[in-house]
């Protein structure tokens, strides 16, 4: 049996389908792009959109299904988003109301869905230049945090960016920021080096999404705007319904990441 690195994103869907990979996507399908999701009805669809454009860096946008559809025929025709995501999460009204491995029973035929690009991408063009991604080494999810840095209103939605952060040895910061600045459909280069207050995040070892790392000596904690943001912004706007990946539980697309990146 292949690694679950050497997978395509077909092999690794259907695993998801049967309930046979609850956990963090980072490290699944190596080479091909992953993607945040949000599910929003029909008529709170356009502003999502709107804010998604104004927020680049946060929400780049890798494809808007149709509505009522189920399936993303760009990024991966034979899936189905309400089944090929280990782990969903239920907002009504801001309020985190579940945590399911279906969102079967949930589906409405006005629903319209969102593929946001995911930092989780450009992770292999950090490994392939020698650069160590430590949630991947220590086998549990990225950490996220909700920083200070306010997102561009669009319609009823608003709220804070989230980060994903990532230690990086200082000698390594200018090649992490070269590489991931040619990825920019799924944020591109970071948005904060250094000082985590300088940004909002009080404790570093507490983060808001996921799960604390190790930072060693020499290393420096380097933060990506995050395609958890939705989810902050669910909370903050409280629409009616939204359906989100479980933070670090992506959907896994098959376009290339060479797709997405720039030379």
């Amino acid at each position: 049996m292949n690694s679950l690195a050497e997978m395509t994103p077909s092999q690794v869907r259907k695993m998801i389908r049967r309930n046979e990979l609850v956990r963090p996507t980072a490290g699944m399908a190596s080479g091909y792009t992953q993607a945040n999701l949000a599910i929003l009805k029909k008529e709170d669809a356009f502003d999502f959109l709107l804010f998604a454009q104004r927020n680049p860096k946060s929400c780049p946008i890798i494809d808007v299904l149709e509505p009522g559809s189920p399936v993303p025929q760009r990024a991966a025709p034979t899936a189905d988003i309400r089944t090929d995501i280990p782990k969903y999460r239920i907002y009504r009204h801001g309020e985190l109301r579940d945590e399911v491995m279906d969102i079967t029973r949930y589906w409405e035929g006005d629903m319209v869905g969102f593929l946001i690009g995911c930092s989780f991408t450009f992770e292999h063009a950090l490994l392939n230049n020698g650069i160590p991604i430590r949630h991947i080494e220590e086998g549990c999810n990225v950490p996220m945090y909700i920083t200070n840095l306010e997102c561009t209103k669009a319609g009823k939605f608003h709220g804070m960016t989230v980060a994903s952060m990532r230690p990086i040895p200082q000698e390594d910061v200018v090649r992490a920021v070269q590489v991931t600045s040619r990825f920019p459909a799924v944020h591109g280069a970071p948005i904060h080096i250094g000082n985590p207050a300088a940004i909002g995040v009080t404790d570093i070892s507490r983060p808001d999404f996921g799960d604390a790392v190790t930072i060693k000596e020499g290393e420096v904690p380097v933060f990506w705007a995050c395609g958890v943001t939705p989810q902050a912004v669910a909370m903050e706007t409280k629409p009616a319904l939204m359906i989100t990946h479980a933070p670090g539980h992506m959907f896994i697309t098959d376009l290339r990441d060479e797709t997405l990146g720039v030379l």
